[in-house]
């Protein structure tokens, strides 16, 4: 692993948050700079801090708590996203839903892996 472009943890997140950015500007223009900016930063949380953590990536524990801090962020996303489809109706909402579930399986597997198996 050369970088952490080469994490698919990574690669979903990214890709998720271009996803979640492009449906948040679908909300009502009044909503724009509360909810639709709360997802849109938690959503971008999640891949910045894979990035940090894998910056300390020699610090094992350090890695280990920005992954917790980047699936914490993806639940805070999850809620987020609850609440927007249960408000509004953006047909791609729920589907971006089941995506961070995805994800958050994955990154907690992620960090099992690191626990389990990271040399420093």
């Amino acid at each position: 692993m050369k970088s952490y472009k080469d994490l698919d943890i990574y690669n979903l997140a990214f890709t998720y948050a271009v996803e979640v950015h492009k449906a948040s500007l679908k909300m009502p223009k009044f909503e724009l700079f509360e909810q639709g900016s709360q997802v849109r930063r938690s959503s971008k949380s999640i891949k910045d801090n894979i990035v940090e953590g894998y910056g300390r990536r020699k610090y094992k524990q350090d890695f280990i708590k920005f992954l917790i801090f980047s699936h914490a962020s993806l639940l805070e996303c999850i809620s987020q996203l609850e609440m927007i489809d249960e408000l509004y109706e953006i047909p791609e909402i729920e589907e971006l839903r089941k995506k961070y579930d995805l994800l958050g399986g994955k990154i907690y597997s992620f960090i099992q892996y690191v626990e389990k198996n990271w040399k420093t």
